[in-house]
């Protein structure tokens, strides 16, 4: 694959070399600020990490194709982990009339909803980025778009599995028990294949989808047997040795089918996203629904408010790969609509069993034409013993701050 793309590139560059090239990017410089005592001895109370992202972009033979290349690379003060790099996109396109062909390592991203992300399984969460998951590896692919005016048409065949990056021994957050990720057991091979139907309806966009593949999200287990994570959350660990743990990861085979789709009413977003999921265990379904509305020139303010309600339920209950099993997401979102383009986003997710919650506020502002400031703040509340993911990382609270330089 990568030869091919490599030949009909050097083709279209030799064909017109000059046309549509831009080099950008960003470089990133990030510091936090944990406000208490880490559970584990010896981790940090302040940490400071660098990114940088270029994006190098060539239009070729008059714009039905171009290429992007976007490498990834993060330097960590404290985590071995975190400190890593990446290829987010190697990307040859071709574009016709009705069709469009795309091969290369790309990011895709399917969903509607703002607190989980439940049918977009395309690429592997890049963990150690952020809690939130929204940061992804580049996926190895083949896409063909049949574009029709009874939608669009996305079949994709993936090449390669790529594990996820865990945070290390020294990273805050960490992982709430010990683990061999270098032990993991991963089925499947190395293709998959998905494709996607995109509709839009007047106020109404929908989508379906079908995957088959390895999972991006592993279950654990001992030997052959997956375990329950919340036992071993709920007590130490006596049978377990931390230095060479017995518990690994294990990437199954999987088939999900998922279904997408928003509603604009006037100032309501209406939103929902389904999955359907065997592979892992027995059959499951989840789903996410709510909706958002906008309150815009706020009492003639120049400010619009966004305010946003979801549920998120899991029918594997305590089993489930994720901690939105039965969870309530409340936030809103404020735009300044001023030069300098300021925006918050603050909220809370619920768990309706724990009694838990998760508090987060999101905030950007331009400084110049150059450069951003982003604050961020995690806050983990009133976290039981039995809460299956939090229970670990309860005292890693902390504020963010970056500073990114585009270029």
């Amino acid at each position: 694959m990568v030869t091919i793309v490599l030949t009909v590139v050097a083709w279209g560059l030799f064909e017109n070399p000059a046309n549509g090239q831009q080099i950008t990017g960003q470089v990133s410089m990030e510091g936090r600020l944990f406000t208490q005592d880490a559970l584990r001895d010896n981790l940090y109370p302040t940490n400071v990490s660098i990114a940088i992202e270029p994006e190098f972009y060539q239009e070729l033979n008059d714009g039905r194709q171009s290429l992007t290349v976007v490498p990834f690379l993060r330097w960590d003060e404290h985590d071995s982990e975190r400190t890593h790099w990446d290829v987010r996109e190697l990307d040859w396109e071709y574009f016709a009339r009705d069709w469009e062909l795309r091969a290369g390592v790309r990011k895709v991203f399917w969903g509607v909803t703002e607190s989980n992300h439940l049918v977009d399984v395309i690429n592997q969460t890049d963990l150690v980025e952020d809690l939130d998951s929204e940061a992804k590896l580049g996926q190895p692919m083949v896409n063909l778009a049949i574009i029709q005016p009874w939608g669009t048409l996305d079949l994709y065949a993936l090449m390669g599995f790529r594990q996820r990056r865990f945070f290390g021994a020294g990273g805050r957050p960490g992982i709430p028990f010990p683990f061999n990720s270098d032990g993991a057991k991963i089925d499947g091979g190395n293709f998959g294949w998905a494709m996607r139907w995109a509709y839009t309806a007047g106020p109404m966009d929908i989508g379906v989808s079908q995957f088959h593949g390895t999972a991006r999200d592993p279950r654990f287990f001992i030997g052959d047997q997956p375990i329950v994570i919340a036992d071993f959350i709920r007590s130490p660990f006596p049978s377990i040795d931390t230095q060479d743990p017995m518990i690994v990861p294990g990437y199954e085979v999987i088939d999900q089918l998922g279904v997408d789709a928003q509603l604009t009413m006037n100032g309501w977003l209406l939103k929902f996203e389904g999955i359907n999921r065997w592979g892992q265990g027995s059959r499951f379904a989840a789903m996410t629904g709510g909706l958002e509305y906008t309150l815009g020139n706020l009492r003639s303010s120049g400010l619009d408010l966004g305010l946003l309600v979801e549920y998120s339920y899991d029918d594997r209950g305590i089993e489930a790969l994720t901690p939105l099993e039965d969870d309530v997401f409340l936030g809103g979102r404020l735009a300044f609509n001023d030069v300098q383009t300021t925006e918050v986003l603050a909220g809370t997710v619920l768990d309706r069993t724990s009694k838990a919650s998760f508090l987060f506020v999101e905030a950007s502002r331009r400084l110049g034409e150059r450069s951003t400031l982003d604050v961020r703040i995690r806050s983990f509340v009133g976290v039981p013993p039995d809460d299956v993911f939090l229970y670990g990382i309860r005292n890693d609270d902390y504020l963010q701050a970056s500073w990114t330089l585009y270029f």
